[in-house]
């Protein structure tokens, strides 16, 4: 043929895997380029994005010792004799996270074996619309040519830079998930959680540690914050922030707290914004691949096409797209079957159940109050609330104040579900299967 592979997919996470072993099952010639760059502390991974690596996988696994400490308290209302004082070790629960995550690497490597994708470890950029450019970590370049190509490279977290110290002391996702040892939990370290705008992820790693403050800016993002936030801090020292300007005072204040304390730094710092597109390297300019002016995300239409006809894009890079791995999975299985297996078939983004990782799980799928407000109006819209105990909450008298539903309706006759927000135990699988009722 023209050109050495069917499809090249830039980026082995999980939209541009699912894309590209979907394309190897048409029988199609098909290779992927995935390079992690290190974080801004040096951590780096394996094949498989953020989900597997510094996402869901370590998030629900990290979500799920900190439960088990919580039920620990529960057992013995249940009549199980617990021991006290319980002590958690962080590197066993740490090795045992990376472990399995590295499992999960060595198994996407196989599996591209297996369907015959080739898999390079480079950093793919475009040389012109049909060449990509791999480099190797030592600078050793390899030019592959496709007929088709997708690009998967989703995003990094980002540090608000605006905040002086931010990046010398601050941590994001991309190394919490790797740390060998605790961050610490004393009476004199303070751990500030700052909540930038769409920095709902940072909630679901963030419960198991300590003190904390919370900014809150109002923005769209704060309904799903709010929900969680009087049982989320139930279960640490904390101090509501409603500017910027208050969070730098505390900032400035914890440093000088703990520099007091023989000059060493004990202040941890997860901060959470939206994630930056991994952009940087494609040469998207030289080719004519359109962006964001704003977000720097890549512009797509119904069929994940950008710009440039034969160039495609899936997942988080993308403009206007949930940032969530099933979606992502699902946006890239489809390209695939568009492109080689005759199918015509779209991926639907509306009504895509969503979940928080907090203590109490937030799930939610369809409109929020506000969007429903502004797609029909408020005399049309009817809200339900209601508030519920769960049954595994009242041998051991746990507080259930905070769980809760909510439902947005349309006004009319049948009463048609727009959106539901649940806050409790479980919360994920019962928005999964909620989710099959909203059309």
């Amino acid at each position: 043929g023209k050109y050495e592979y069917d499809l090249v997919v830039i980026g082995g996470g999980s939209g541009g895997l699912a894309c590209a072993k979907e394309a190897a099952q048409f029988g199609r010639k098909v290779a992927v380029l995935d390079y992690v760059e290190p974080s801004q502390r040096g951590t780096k991974w394996g094949l498989g994005g953020t989900c597997v690596n510094v996402g869901c996988i370590p998030k629900k696994l990290m979500h799920q010792a900190a439960l088990l400490g919580s039920a620990l308290k529960d057992a013995q209302h249940y009549g199980w004799n617990i021991a006290q004082p319980v002590h958690h070790t962080w590197s066993v629960m740490a090795q045992a996270v990376q472990n399995y995550v590295k499992s999960l690497n060595w198994g996407h490597r196989v599996q591209l074996q297996d369907k015959k994708v080739k898999y390079f470890n480079m950093k793919g950029s475009f040389s012109d619309p049909h060449t990509i450019r791999g480099l190797t970590k030592a600078g050793k370049e390899t030019i592959v040519t496709a007929e088709n190509i997708v690009i998967a490279t989703g995003g990094r977290p980002k540090y608000p830079t605006h905040i002086a110290g931010a990046l010398e002391y601050g941590i994001t996702s991309d190394d919490l998930f790797w740390l060998k040892e605790s961050p610490g939990k004393t009476n004199r370290s303070f751990t500030v959680f700052c909540i930038l705008p769409s920095g709902l992820n940072l909630l679901s790693c963030s419960f198991p540690l300590v003190k904390s403050a919370l900014y809150l800016p109002n923005t769209p993002n704060r309904e799903k914050v709010v929900c969680c936030d009087k049982h989320f801090f139930a279960y640490c020292d904390y101090c509501s922030l409603r500017s910027a300007m208050d969070f730098c005072k505390l900032w400035e204040q914890s440093i000088v707290m703990d520099y007091a304390h023989q000059n060493q730094l004990k202040t941890l710092v997860l901060a959470s914004s939206k994630k930056a597109p991994d952009t940087k390297t494609l040469n998207l300019e030289t080719v004519g691949v359109k962006t964001n002016s704003e977000t720097g995300k890549i512009i797509v239409d119904a069929s994940e096409a950008t710009s440039v006809p034969h160039i495609y894009a899936v997942g988080d890079i993308t403009e206007g797209r949930p940032e969530l791995t099933p979606t992502a999975i699902a946006a890239g299985k489809l390209l695939a079957q568009r492109l080689f297996g005759q199918s015509s078939e779209l991926m639907d983004y509306d009504n895509v159940p969503t979940t928080v990782f907090t203590p109490l799980e937030y799930g939610c799928v369809g409109l929020s109050e506000d969007a429903a407000v502004q797609c029909y109006g408020s005399d049309n819209i009817e809200v339900y609330h209601a508030y519920y105990k769960p049954l595994e909450f009242t041998v051991a008298e746990r507080d259930a104040t905070q769980c809760y539903m909510k439902m947005v309706c349309l006004r009319e006759r049948e009463q048609r579900i727009l959106g539901l927000h649940f806050i409790g135990p479980n919360a994920g699988e019962v928005i999964q299967g909620f989710a099959l009722g909203i059309k």
